[in-house]
């Protein structure tokens, strides 16, 4: 039988001698691991007062995104919910009315919109889906809780803060979206 790997070593089934049968030479060999680990860099981080980098690839919290006009992008084409293997995106599509022009940026628009943040496996094909760049994954944890409603997030807690008038909290929540935006 050939092994798939090189990993594959004989087992020693000698006898041990005197000095192997105390443990003394590997009881040493594990101080030593021991101690070699005491004087190295501890990867421990503080989180609430340091937090650590996100990798470009990084996917948290997701956010419903707005154009440079404040109007929401979303206008409920529904392939973000068929796109999402865990179906954890449900939304309801609404037409919208006169007067509204400053709102939306189409004729239809996501009236209702949830997401079910312990249905969602973070895939991000919800945002790969989006023809509107409506929806995207943020840098953003999702916080813990005691209650399963409260991961149940709506429109409301998914849209970006408006452009226009919130501008340090809408830079925020763009992050490094932002800076790609400049370069």
């Amino acid at each position: 039988m050939q092994a798939l790997t090189n990993r594959l070593k004989p087992v020693d089934r000698r006898k041990m001698n005197f000095l192997e049968r105390l443990y003394l030479v590997a009881i040493f060999k594990g101080m030593l691991i021991t101690f070699s680990h005491i004087f190295k860099k501890k990867p421990t981080i503080n989180y609430p007062e340091k937090t650590r980098p996100f990798s470009p690839v990084f996917r948290g919290l997701h956010i419903l995104n707005r154009d440079e006009e404040g109007r929401e992008n979303c206008t409920a084409c529904g392939l973000c919910a068929v796109a999402c293997p865990a179906e954890a995106i449900t939304m309801e599509a609404a037409e919208r009315q006169p007067g509204e022009e400053n709102l939306y940026r189409e004729e239809k628009y996501a009236a209702k919109y949830e997401i079910n943040m312990l249905r969602c496996i973070f895939c991000g094909l919800c945002e790969e889906a989006c023809p509107k760049d409506a929806i995207y994954m943020s840098e953003t944890f999702a916080p813990a809780d005691y209650q399963r409603k409260q991961f149940i997030y709506k429109k409301e807690e998914l849209l970006i803060p408006h452009p226009l008038k919130e501008t340090a909290a809408y830079e925020k929540a763009l992050g490094n979206r932002a800076k790609k935006k400049v370069n």
